[in-house]
């Protein structure tokens, strides 16, 4: 049996959602690289980055900054679709699909 490439499906969905931004031309590889690579400086500095949950956290974070830099989503836009999932997640019962309104 092989292992799962990713730790969690949310770590597929946010690679894929890079890999479909750069597909759709709204950022070049190379910018992304270099946007991301800044951000695991960034995030790396306050411990060690391990390739699971860390790596992803901070592979969001620089779709978050890639997106505002280009104008394609707004920081409050951002702010505000994380508060409605983090609220959908917290008051979904158990074993339920999280869903946002």
């Amino acid at each position: 049996m092989t292992e799962p490439v990713f730790g969690a499906p949310w770590h597929a969905q946010a690679f894929a959602l890079a890999v479909s931004l750069e597909a759709g031309g709204a950022f070049t590889w190379p910018e992304w690289t270099q946007v991301f690579g800044a951000v695991l400086a960034e995030h790396g500095l306050s411990k060690g980055l391990d390739g699971g949950d860390d790596y992803f956290i901070a592979w969001v974070a620089a779709l978050e900054r890639i997106c505002t830099e280009r104008g394609i989503a707004g920081a409050k836009d951002l702010s505000a679709l994380r508060d409605a999932w983090e609220n959908a997640y917290l008051t979904t019962p158990h074993g339920e699909p999280v869903r946002i309104a």
